[in-house]
């Protein structure tokens, strides 16, 4: 049996992704989650051979809650999304997540997907591979990006510098460049350009 944590924020979804997988023969659903914080809980305490995951998902994301569990644990990661993005893939890969999906994908394929991963297979759904092939780079600087995520809780200068250990003014240094660089006009549209893209 593949022993299986389903996260999702949307209750209604979760529900009927864990009904449907359930029904196959050698699937089990051992967890269910509505938070990325709950997600990391119950893998560290179920241990699952596979975690689905939203991507959207509060208080974080899918991803972060995805690279917490695979720094302490075996399980495979399969991310799924309503918007999926090219550059949220390339991160998605980076962290080591071996299925990326849309929302979108039948019960049935999703259950063919996961036996793959549960195979040392990776599956990345095809119009999102090749999205991130020909999308274009992303403009910003690695402590750009870094202050622009911490920026997108809507957390003060002197907060985004405590939280990234820079000061206050190198902190407007870098949220002044990444604004110019994306045409916005406040840092909190900055970060949600750059969220949108699949940035941070």
């Amino acid at each position: 049996m593949i022993r299986l944590l389903i996260a999702d924020d949307e209750d209604l979804l979760r529900g009927a992704l864990a009904a449907l997988l359930g029904l196959e023969q050698d699937l089990v659903v051992v967890a269910e989650a509505s938070t990325s914080t709950d997600a990391v809980r119950l893998a560290r305490e179920f241990r699952p051979d596979i975690a689905v995951l939203d991507l959207e998902m509060p208080p974080t994301d899918g991803l972060r809650a995805a690279e917490e569990i695979r720094a302490e644990l075996p399980t495979q990661i399969v991310l799924v999304t309503r918007h999926a993005r090219p550059a949220v893939l390339r991160r998605a890969l980076a962290a080591g997540i071996r299925g990326f999906v849309p929302k979108t994908t039948a019960a049935t394929r999703l259950a063919e997907i996961i036996r793959d991963v549960a195979a040392g297979r990776r599956y990345v759904d095809p119009d999102i591979a090749a999205s991130a092939l020909t999308e274009d780079d992303c403009p910003l600087t690695d402590r750009e990006l870094e202050v622009l995520r911490a920026a997108r809780t809507g957390a003060s200068v002197v907060e985004i510098a405590a939280a990234v250990h820079l000061a206050p003014g190198t902190v407007r240094n870098y949220l002044s460049a990444a604004m110019s660089k994306l045409g916005a006009s406040t840092r909190h549209a900055a970060a949600h350009h750059a969220w949108e893209e699949g940035w941070i």
